[in-house]
């Protein structure tokens, strides 16, 4: 059986992307080059931030058509986050809310790629 364990991101700018996901993992990514950064996840799972202007065949499109989305266990857990995130500054795209899921916030990239925080499904 094979199975995924690389979510590759296309970014404009390698160098800022590497930046924002250093800071919002707190680890330093695998592989850091000009057009290229890869990030391991807990898991056996990579980000890949890879420079639009070099993926081949061309990229269409952009931003937010899908998410990342971390879980986190506990009660409280999201809401801390949320607090965490928006005082660090981060973009805030969906305030923290409650869905049929439970709770929940979204924060943007610096690409408006979605990254979802929620409670893991139960």
């Amino acid at each position: 059986m094979t199975l995924p364990n690389l979510i590759i991101l296309y970014v404009k700018d390698t160098k800022a992307s590497t930046a924002f996901y250093r800071r919002l993992f707190g680890r330093e990514p695998a592989v850091e080059a000009p057009n290229f950064t890869a990030f391991p996840l807990d898991g056996g799972f990579t980000l890949g931030l890879w420079a639009e202007a070099n993926v081949k065949p061309d990229a269409r499109g952009s931003g937010a058509r899908s998410e990342i989305a971390f879980t986190l266990d506990g009660k409280g857990a999201v809401a801390a986050k949320y607090e965490q995130w928006k005082a660090d500054g981060y973009d805030i795209e969906q305030p923290l809310t409650t869905m049929d899921f439970g709770p929940t916030f979204v924060i943007n990239d610096i690409d408006g790629h979605r990254i979802r925080v929620c409670e893991p499904d139960k």
